[in-house]
């Protein structure tokens, strides 16, 4: 397997490219961790110590009301961030789950590692922002689609945006996050399935 601080490397070339003291700084400041399937990057009740990039496999972030129900808020594939923002940031507790779908192995960059990135390497400051903004607006779109568009179109959506995931999450996971009951999109696919 390729060396997963180049798969990361790679991934900020997209941006603005590191030279070779970035690309070692980056090495220094972060770690590798692998999770086993259903393993947890974070559970609720503690602080989300890092930014995690996806190398390979795939997770889901959610929240579980007092019903125990789970409501899916974000997935990340491969070269995709997930992160609780507001536990990171603010470094408090959490109340949600970051857990693997898929064996994973992802890159954490915990928040001093962070803000030691940002002053000494201001590349880092600016790819950061970048990754934030786009999601940031990706959740506005979502927000917006939710409350102006039928399930049927939320999930012809997700679809169409995001065929790996259709693909590789289970169908629990993406009703809770398309905010209909597995039942609901059962049929929903069914009947677009017999519409081809």
């Amino acid at each position: 397997m390729i060396d997963p601080h180049e798969i990361l490397c790679t991934h900020f070339d997209r941006y603005l490219a590191l030279d070779e003291v970035e690309r070692n700084a980056l090495r220094e400041r972060s770690s590798v961790r692998r999770l086993k399937k259903r393993g947890f990057l974070l559970q609720e009740g503690e602080v989300c110590k890092s930014y995690a990039f996806v190398v390979e496999g795939c997770l889901r972030m959610y929240e579980m009301d007092e019903k125990g129900v789970e409501h899916n808020l974000q997935f990340a594939l491969e070269n995709e961030w997930i992160v609780d923002i507001g536990s990171f940031h603010a470094e408090k507790p959490s109340s949600l789950f970051i857990e693997a779908l898929e064996p994973s192995t992802v890159i954490c960059i915990e928040h001093a590692d962070l803000l030691y990135l940002y002053t000494e390497h201001p590349k880092f400051d600016r790819n950061f922002r970048v990754i934030i903004e786009d999601q940031f607006v990706e959740l506005q779109q979502r927000m917006l689609r939710r409350n102006a568009s039928s399930a049927e179109q939320r999930h012809a959506h997700f679809v169409e945006q995001h065929p790996a995931l259709a693909a590789r999450v289970p169908n629990v996971h993406i009703a809770s996050y398309l905010g209909v009951t597995p039942e609901f999109l059962s049929r929903l696919k069914s009947k677009t399935s017999k519409g081809r």
